[in-house]
């Protein structure tokens, strides 16, 4: 299933929820280097879990948030418009909402 991208390429919708995604002016070497590190991170954090070490979890999860912001998935917002952050917003509950509906829908059920 692809995954659904909002127009403004600023989220991407997962079960009808708003989560920010990557910023689009990467260039795709560097977004594919901090992709490999981000999952490489998440394959650590599992590991760390697996063996019950507290603090290589902590570090673990430390460098997954530390891709999350370099991907520019986290901390500040990419877009320059000033527009406000709606990450883990219910799209139904966002700008999104007519839009969502439009895409989301069957054709058969709008």
């Amino acid at each position: 299933m692809p995954v659904l991208i909002t127009p403004d390429q600023r989220y991407i919708v997962v079960r009808g929820r708003l989560w920010r995604a990557a910023n689009p002016s990467l260039e795709p070497a560097e977004r594919d280097a901090l992709t490999r590190r981000l999952m490489n991170a998440r394959r650590e954090v599992a590991a760390a879990r697996r063996v019950g070490d507290d603090e290589r979890l902590a570090r673990a999860r430390g460098e997954v948030d530390a891709a999350k912001v370099a991907l520019g998935e986290r901390g500040a917002v990419w877009w320059t418009d000033g527009a406000p952050d709606l990450n883990r917003k219910l799209v139904k509950n966002t700008p999104y909402a007519k839009w969502f509906d439009g895409v989301a829908q069957p054709a058969a059920v709008r």
